[in-house]
């Protein structure tokens, strides 16, 4: 237990110095690259999702390999590997002196993967098969936390120009790497991992387990619209806001700590026991739907205040994520987790070149209309095509099967 007890504290305290880098450098993007390209909204707006793109391309190659590295060398040094990666990144960012360094800084913490497909990969290691779901569910409300700290930070770090919540980032990211280094015990048995081989390490190959597993297929579907949807908030929210209402960057950190404060409360306090009472699929349910009806909302608003009222509705969409993964992950045994998470990541870096080429232009068009809620619009209607299949289409998780020390 007490492995457990350490192992799953630093994950949560990666995740959440993780994002809270992440949240410092969002209220000033719009600012950097308006800057930095010499342009206007509307076509920082663009450049945006260019970059998120880059980021998303380099995920989708590197995510499956070191998810599969992790199941053959353990979870330490790709936790490690990582955090040193984003150090880097952010350092390049707080440096650059073009747009192509901003694009360089992208592809680099792509390749790196971030900590969420090894973080999710520890939980499986070291949590029954009934508690995985609330675990996945306090890594979320890590995030949530994050989002509190970090914009909020990043607002108030603006006044010294745009470029210094970067330098602090890449701070915080060096710092967490160090003590990972320091602290961070493997979870991963030796019994329990395999060889790499580079046939598994895709998106296609890391799904693998789970279409042996059987009817997982409507469950990767609804996974994959309800990521899809999720990235109109990282690909167009300050963007938006800085559209519709005219917010600065502190307003726009101030917003985004708020709805880390909803998503901590729901995910820090609500799904596990959520998960608990209503069943996986339940808890899937109340949460696209939640968050579906909450996107077509944001489409219409019309003052700031209804924007922090739909913050309230929307944080129950955290119970999603959590009991879809803990449906996928009862679906594989304990050699494939890692290989699993990469997949999960792998899939949502596909969102995430697919979210920002549409969202991003489809905002700048709606600006370009005086219709900036039409990104939101589309975000809804995916989270309800969602919500459909899983209604109709995904079965109650079986039983979980017990681990193997299978090595094909």
């Amino acid at each position: 237990m007490r492995i457990e007890n350490k192992a799953i504290g630093m994950v949560l305290a990666a995740v959440l110095i993780d994002t809270i880098g992440f949240g410092i450098v969002i209220p000033v993007f719009p600012a950097l690259l308006t800057s930095l390209g010499h342009t206007d909204i509307e076509h920082a707006t663009r450049l945006a999702g260019y970059m998120l793109v880059a980021y998303a391309g380099a995920q989708f190659i590197a995510g499956p390999i070191l998810g599969n590295l992790s199941d053959r060398f353990g979870r330490r040094p790709v936790l490690i590997a990582s955090m040193l990666s984003f150090g880097i990144d952010y350092a390049v960012m707080a440096l650059a002196p073009s747009i192509a360094w901003l694009f360089l800084g992208r592809v680099i913490a792509g390749a790196a993967g971030a900590v969420y497909g090894p973080a999710g990969s520890v939980v499986a290691d070291v949590m029954p098969a009934e508690k995985r779901g609330g675990a996945f569910a306090l890594i979320g409300a890590m995030f949530g936390l994050g989002f509190i700290i970090g914009p909020a930070i990043g607002g108030l770090l603006s006044v010294w120009g745009p470029r210094a919540p970067f330098y602090a980032a890449a701070t915080l990211a060096l710092v967490n790497a160090l003590v990972m280094l320091v602290a961070m015990p493997e979870t991963l048995a030796r019994e329990h991992r395999r060889p790499f081989r580079l046939r598994d390490a895709h998106v296609i190959g890391a799904f693998r387990p789970l279409f042996h597993a059987g009817h997982a297929a409507p469950l990767l579907v609804a996974v994959f619209l309800w990521q899809l949807a999720q990235m109109v908030y990282p690909a167009t929210w300050s963007f938006w806001a800085t559209a519709r209402f005219g917010w600065d960057a502190t307003a726009i950190g101030w917003s985004l700590a708020f709805v880390g404060l909803t998503a901590t409360i729901v995910q820090g306090g609500l799904t596990g026991p959520a998960i608990a009472r209503f069943g996986e699929r339940k808890a899937v349910l109340i949460g696209v739907v939640a968050g579906g009806l909450s996107f077509l909302a944001f489409s219409v608003v019309t003052a700031s205040w209804q924007v922090y009222v739909l913050f309230c509705t929307s944080a129950l969409s955290g119970l999603a994520m959590a009991a879809m993964q803990a449906m996928l992950s009862g679906m594989v045994d304990a050699t494939r987790q890692g290989q699993l998470q990469g997949g999960l990541g792998a899939m949502g870096s596909v969102t995430e070149i697919i979210g920002p080429l549409l969202l991003t232009q489809v905002l700048a068009w709606g600006i370009d209309h005086r219709f900036p809620g039409v990104s939101f619009l589309i975000a809804g209607v995916l989270a309800l095509a969602c919500a459909v299949i899983v209604m109709t289409r995904v079965r109650v998780t079986a039983i979980p099967p017990e681990p193997t020390h299978d090595t094909a």
